[in-house]
């Protein structure tokens, strides 16, 4: 009878541990700016949030949503609290590059991967012991920079003037810029700065009119990029004007107007998704994001900021199964550290924006298929072929 009772409490007890594992949920935390000067950015992001799968891999999965306004003190409130309280295995933001280098400490001490979706290089480079639980699903800077000097090259510019925002954006995208514009002869005759909540940039304007450049690029984020294209116009600019893909939205469109026609920038192929040619490698996934975003959305209101979620939701949905795969249990650290190393591990991920390559060297993972040249034209994107 003893051996009998003692057969009843293993086989219980290995029946209450299969039902945990079974039924242990896998916790996502997400902070993007839905308010602020980002909110262009983060309100998309949202609504792409709630389009992820409720279950990965047979596990439940909760996402936990929080805003942080564009402000980096909400950013680190934010991410302390979805890990402290919340206990999430993953967290997934912010919106800006500010807001993201805010969170990399606490997510790095935490052990808890993070995947940004801003898009300076910084985030994820150089690669360091605080890095290492860093990604991002947003192209880098570097990849884009590169996209606009060839094109000012076609346009026979041999001068730019430069403003950016003053932050990590602006100051990341001038270094990247600057050292391909050097290599391709191109000379930067001014570069100025201006607030992501200015009203008004006409000193910077001034001076870089005063340079006489060949062409002009804004290096911003958002609605508050059309700020400084609308000054020039206003000033009677009549060169090249070039924007980063930090404002590849249709808020921009909306609140620049006929301010903004004529521009050139490189976005990610999906925002022309459905202008890509037949067989380019991402046109399937970017066709698929577009059509979920607009089922739920209306038709036009994709943008290539709620795509930078939707891809970090491909990320985990290619590293959970496999960190699942170490049978380590969500809510732990062996589990967190097993979906740090999948993450890492991703190879040939066809997502909205590119192709993931990911390794120990590089979080980031995007090759130069990431990036196409579009104008505005008409209201809209125009690829350049």
């Amino acid at each position: 009878m003893f051996k009998k009772f003692n057969k009843s409490l293993i086989v219980t007890a290995l029946s209450a541990l299969s039902v945990s594992l079974a039924w242990a949920d896998i916790n996502v935390g997400v902070s993007v700016s839905a308010t602020g000067p980002a909110a262009s950015l983060g309100i998309p992001q949202k609504n792409t949030v709630a389009l992820f799968p409720k279950t990965i891999g047979g596990q439940k999965v909760n996402y936990i949503v929080l805003d942080d306004a564009t402000d980096t003190t909400a950013a680190v409130k934010n991410i302390k609290k979805l890990i402290s309280e919340n206990k999430v295995d993953v967290v997934i933001g912010s919106s800006t590059t500010p807001n993201s280098l805010a969170m990399m400490d606490v997510a790095a001490e935490a052990e808890t991967p993070m995947i940004s979706l801003a898009g300076s290089a910084i985030v994820v480079e150089p690669m360091d012991s605080k890095r290492a639980w860093v990604f991002k699903s947003a192209q880098n800077d570097a990849h884009m920079a590169t996209a606009i000097v060839e094109h000012m090259n076609s346009q026979n510019a041999q001068t730019v003037g430069f403003i950016g925002f003053a932050d990590a954006y602006g100051e990341g995208w001038f270094k990247e810029f600057a050292k391909i514009a050097e290599v391709r002869k191109l000379r930067i005759v001014a570069s100025e700065r201006y607030q992501r909540n200015d009203t008004s940039v006409s000193g910077q304007i001034l001076k870089i009119l005063a340079a006489k450049p060949d062409a002009v690029l804004i290096a911003a984020a958002g609605t508050p990029g059309v700020l400084p294209e609308k000054t020039l116009k206003e000033k009677g600019y009549k060169g090249l004007i070039y924007q980063t893909h930090g404002i590849a939205n249709p808020d921009f469109l909306r609140v620049g107007g006929k301010d903004v026609e004529g521009t050139f920038l490189p976005i990610g192929p999906v925002v022309v998704a459905s202008q890509l040619p037949d067989g380019y490698p991402n046109k399937k996934a970017g066709l698929d994001y577009v059509a979920k975003y607009e089922a739920a959305y209306g038709k036009g209101s994709v943008s290539s900021f709620g795509a930078h979620a939707w891809d970090a939701g491909l990320l985990l949905q290619n590293a959970i199964p496999r960190a699942l795969g170490k049978k380590v249990q969500p809510g732990t650290k062996e589990f967190r550290a097993a979906l740090r190393e999948a993450l890492e591990n991703t190879r040939n991920l066809s997502a909205a924006h590119g192709v993931f390559n990911l390794s120990a060297q590089d979080h980031q993972g995007f090759d130069q298929r990431a990036r196409v040249m579009v104008k505005i034209e008409g209201g809209t994107w125009k690829l350049i072929k």
